[in-house]
């Protein structure tokens, strides 16, 4: 199979081992609306496989998540079998066998050169127990590990993460904050660039161009999250031998229900504030 060559304009590479999740988070970004999610799972191998055809940079890892990643049941052997000159990074509710990781995985797999942790841990105190997590995140720490915590700052949330903060900064444990978004009490929570992108009050045709390679848990590779989240059709399969990445516009009739994801004012992948995942263009009335 042909590599596949991630363009310079690319910011991130979001590999979703699995959409399933343990925990059912109220505000949960992935069924931001009806949710029809890919059920298919591909094998470790074949993950593997189509992984390692991907050509990056140093400062641009692919990152497993999901759902929660570790659900798969090849999980360590993904983070394994992925050739050296790849970086990895992992977004995790920590709820799997931190022992067992520790003996499986070595802590230089998971090491690189940027301004935050490679595996990042999601809090979310309306399912999780704080004295958990940060027991969890130590262990991980102690046994070599770069790992941080990372609280949604959810209206009906925020003093509970900011409690968590501080307690987790005292141990010595990297806990930051990130923007809600999502729906809440009626009002629509979040900074985006485009108005109206994601208000679910019409649907119009536009040209969109992403910076990410999204690659959902059958190997298919998504224009964006709402494409994936929504189970729309994938524009190619890193386990198709002639896939290549076209860093192009590619036309759309779903803008006005974009996932806030794609379209939210953020930092990039060197912290710097105001990227956002896909350019839009062309709307049209």
């Amino acid at each position: 199979m042909k590599n596949i060559i991630i363009p310079p304009t690319y910011n991130y590479i979001a590999v979703f081992l699995t959409l399933a999740c343990n925990y059912r988070c109220s505000y949960c970004i992935n069924y931001f609306e009806v949710a029809q999610f890919d059920k298919l799972l591909i094998k470790g191998q074949d993950w593997a496989r189509g992984l390692n055809r991907i050509v990056s940079r140093d400062d641009l890892p692919i990152t497993l998540q999901g759902g929660e990643p570790s659900i798969h049941k090849d999980f360590i052997d993904v983070l394994n079998y992925i050739k050296p000159t790849l970086k990895i990074d992992i977004l995790t509710n920590i709820q799997f066998d931190v022992d067992a990781f520790i003996e499986k995985v070595k802590p230089d797999r998971l090491k690189r050169v940027a301004p935050y942790a490679p595996i990042r841990v999601s809090f979310h105190p309306e399912v999780m127990r704080l004295d958990e997590t940060l027991s969890k995140v130590l262990k991980l720490q102690m046994a070599g590990f770069d790992i941080g915590i990372w609280g949604v700052m959810h209206p009906m949330q925020e003093d509970i993460i900011l409690e968590a903060q501080k307690r987790a900064k005292k141990m010595g444990v990297d806990f930051r904050t990130k923007e809600f978004l999502g729906d809440y009490d009626g009002s629509l929570f979040g900074t985006y660039k485009y108005k109206g992108a994601c208000d679910k009050k019409f649907r119009k045709k536009c040209l969109c161009k992403t910076s990410e390679l999204i690659i959902g848990p059958s190997g298919g590779v998504y224009r964006c999250h709402s494409d994936l989240y929504e189970g729309r059709k994938p524009i190619g399969s890193i386990l198709d031998p002639d896939f290549e990445i076209k860093d192009t516009f590619r036309p759309c009739d779903w803008f006005g229900h974009c996932n806030p994801c794609d379209i939210k004012v953020k930092t990039n992948r060197f912290q710097q504030c105001g990227h956002t995942s896909v350019e839009i263009k062309d709307i049209q009335d």
